[in-house]
């Protein structure tokens, strides 16, 4: 006959290595984020690196539209250092928050500085411009499938660590819910362009 303490003593243990090994999922979970988010990082970087080559080369063309290309780098400047307080703490709301504030002026920016250049044709023929914004839209994919892929990541973070028992486990040892980048933030923002003949 087993004895009380002895089936205590196997209860505990059952408890023990069910605690630890959803806090090993949990852990792999988190740094599964903190990989995600390191890859849209590196992307991220090669658009701020390009950014300043675009501005000055079109820089050549556009001597009446120093504001456009002021506007750029201001974004890109705000942009990389939003991203820098992501990298140090992905888990963080505000600075994903703020980093997806500052990604949404920067394509403004940007978005607002192409149009420029379709007006320039002398510009928009330039082989070092072309060859920029070519690179420019094969990272822009990169950074998409980059955040893409990060979003899944904390999806599935985000969903053990909300169920039962992991819960627990969750709040016991401080893993907080991470934040999804988001395109924008408000419902104006989201909504289609008016487009007017």
């Amino acid at each position: 006959m087993i004895s009380a303490s002895l089936v205590i003593l196997i209860l505990l243990a059952v408890v023990a290595v069910l605690g630890i090994g959803i806090y090993n999922k949990l852990t792999r979970l988190r740094n599964a984020i903190a990989n995600g988010f390191a890859q849209i990082d590196v992307q991220l970087k090669r658009r701020y690196d390009l950014i300043p080559n675009l501005v000055e080369t079109a820089r050549k063309y556009l001597q009446h539209e120093r504001e456009t290309l002021e506007a750029v780098i201001n974004a890109r400047n705000q942009a990389q250092a939003a991203a820098g307080k992501v990298r140090s703490d992905v888990a963080g709301a505000g600075n994903v928050a703020a980093l997806g504030a500052a990604e949404a002026a920067l394509g403004g920016a940007l978005g607002r500085l192409m149009v420029v250049v379709e007006s320039y044709p002398e510009l928009k023929a330039d082989r070092n411009m072309r060859e920029f914004a070519e690179e420019l839209t094969s990272t822009e994919n990169r950074i998409g499938f980059a955040r893409q892929a990060y979003n899944d990541s904390v999806l599935q973070y985000n969903d053990a660590a909300m169920q039962f028992p992991a819960n627990v486990v969750a709040g016991m040892f401080s893993f907080k819910e991470a934040t999804m980048l988001q395109a924008t933030q408000s419902a104006a923002e989201r909504a289609a362009p008016q487009v007017r003949f």
